[in-house]
């Protein structure tokens, strides 16, 4: 796992309160939905708000799919798209 990766998981793991997860614990080619990490809607809808707000991307319905595929598409679409 990259540090990008690490710091990514870790960003996850905060922002959603996954008080039993560790950042290695997510694989960075893992689902983060489903039998992955086991995410769901609600938290899709609140990470993107949350990753909107620290690095000011946008994920909306037609890219949320792909950008939330797994920890590694999310790491580089927030590293590609993530606005100063």
């Amino acid at each position: 796992m990259s540090i990008m990766q690490q710091d990514m998981a870790t960003f996850i793991i905060e922002s959603l309160g996954l008080d039993d997860v560790e950042a290695g614990d997510i694989k960075p080619d893992e689902p983060l939905f489903g039998e992955g990490l086991g995410l769901d809607s609600i938290d899709a809808l609140e990470l993107s708000m949350l990753l909107s707000k620290e690095y000011n991307t946008e994920i909306n319905e037609k890219n949320a799919p792909e950008v939330f595929k797994d920890l590694k598409t999310l790491t580089a679409f927030v590293n590609n798209n993530a606005k100063q």
